[in-house]
């Protein structure tokens, strides 16, 4: 089987809920990295066989196929499909993975996958009742930035804990003290801001004309543990919670694109070749732990070990779900995970971190001249997803 090769991946710096790319729709995000991606290669876009984008809401200005809105904003010709994938936090993980699918199948020749969300953006929406006009009662407004909403009610009520209630009981049952989440998040910020200075962004950064940011909006240069150790826990009533706005993900806006082909359907060097993939399904009160074995599957898949692995990027949802992951990898080095930092400082803009993360990976491969990279995402509802890449 001929591996899908990553020709080029781009990104915007991430903004943070009500920020610096807060006016900018996300189909209007979604435009800027699809047309930097093809500038950026000298790309025929006519050639491009899909556009497979991943998004988590939905409900805004994102609705009725946010892939195609976006490549007609791109300016591509209208002979260029779009196909919009929901896998909530990993959407763009799984545009990846479908694209790599097409192209192995012989279906494409070249895909363009990514992924967009501005949480800014997203609306509150209105339950519709079963009848026309109701005559009585109030409806129930949802908020759909993140989380659950118009749950179901057949399903188990211990399930539909919020996503830091998730990431406080993993805190307990791992036994991840206060400290150590804390400490982890301030090497990220840490991590982050010294990437961002020394360059280890640039080649993947795309500004948005009129919103331009100098890096990530949500990286805090002055972030310790120490500081950190002074917020208040939000997710628990009994006064030992662990989990603080300061060790879990923000909320974000952005978009990122990674540009997907068979070998040699482009001039030039790719940055690296996909060679596994692996899903992995938990209970959903324990989403966080769900990429320990989705990335297990993709390097037996990819016939890697642990001990091949040269990079991690794991998406950083929470403090605790990333040391949870690790504890689950004793084989791996915790120092060769999110060397540049994570979401806690970048931000976690749902449908386009994992774009973000594959496409780092990608171009820190190439930095080094080679190597074997694994990018895992964990995912609300209880799954995980993860990549193998290598060069």
């Amino acid at each position: 089987m001929t591996h899908t090769q990553i020709y080029d991946a781009v990104r915007t710096p991430f903004g943070r809920a009500g920020g610096a790319l807060s006016g900018v729709r996300p189909d209007d995000l979604a435009a800027v990295v699809m047309r930097a991606i093809v500038e950026r290669t000298g790309l025929d876009p006519a050639r491009i066989d899909d556009v497979i984008f991943g998004d988590a809401n939905q409900a805004g200005e994102d609705n009725r196929n946010v892939a195609r809105f976006g490549a007609l904003l791109a300016g591509f010709p209208t002979s260029v499909t779009g196909t919009t994938v929901n896998r909530l936090c990993a959407s763009s993980v799984e545009s990846v993975v479908q694209g790599s699918r097409a192209i192995e199948t012989g279906d494409a020749d070249i895909i363009l996958a990514g992924g967009v969300e501005s949480m800014s953006r997203a609306p509150f929406i209105v339950e519709k009742s079963s009848k026309p006009w109701p005559a009585v009662g109030n409806p129930t407004m949802w908020n759909t930035s993140i989380g659950w909403r118009m749950v179901n009610p057949k399903l188990p009520e211990h399930w539909t804990i919020s996503n830091g209630e998730s990431a406080e009981k993993v805190a307990r049952q791992w036994k991840l003290s206060r400290e150590a989440q804390d400490t982890f998040a301030a090497r990220s910020h840490r991590l982050a801001a010294e990437a961002w200075a020394d360059g280890a962004y640039d080649a993947e950064i795309v500004q948005v004309d009129g919103y331009e940011l100098q890096r990530d909006e949500g990286i805090r240069d002055n972030s310790t543990s120490e500081k950190l150790g002074r917020l208040t826990a939000l997710f628990s009533d009994d006064g030992a919670g662990t989990v603080t706005a300061g060790n879990s993900s923000s909320i974000n806006d952005g978009a990122s694109a990674v540009l997907l082909g068979r070998e040699g359907v482009l001039p030039g060097e790719p940055l690296a070749r996909i060679t596994g993939r692996g899903a992995h399904g938990v209970d959903p009160d324990l989403f966080p732990i769900a990429p320990v074995e989705a990335a297990n599957t993709a390097l037996r898949r990819a016939g890697r070990t642990w001990a091949d692995v040269d990079l991690v990027e794991l998406n950083e949802a929470f403090a605790s779900q990333s040391l949870a992951c690790l504890a689950g990898w004793p084989e791996l080095d915790p120092e060769k995970v999110n060397i540049h930092g994570g979401a806690l400082a970048i931000g976690h803009p749902l449908g386009a971190s994992g774009g973000r993360i594959i496409g780092h990976a990608a171009h820190e491969l190439k930095r080094r001249g080679g190597g074997v990279a694994v990018a895992a995402i964990c995912i609300g509802v209880g799954q995980g997803l993860a990549v193998v890449i290598e060069r």
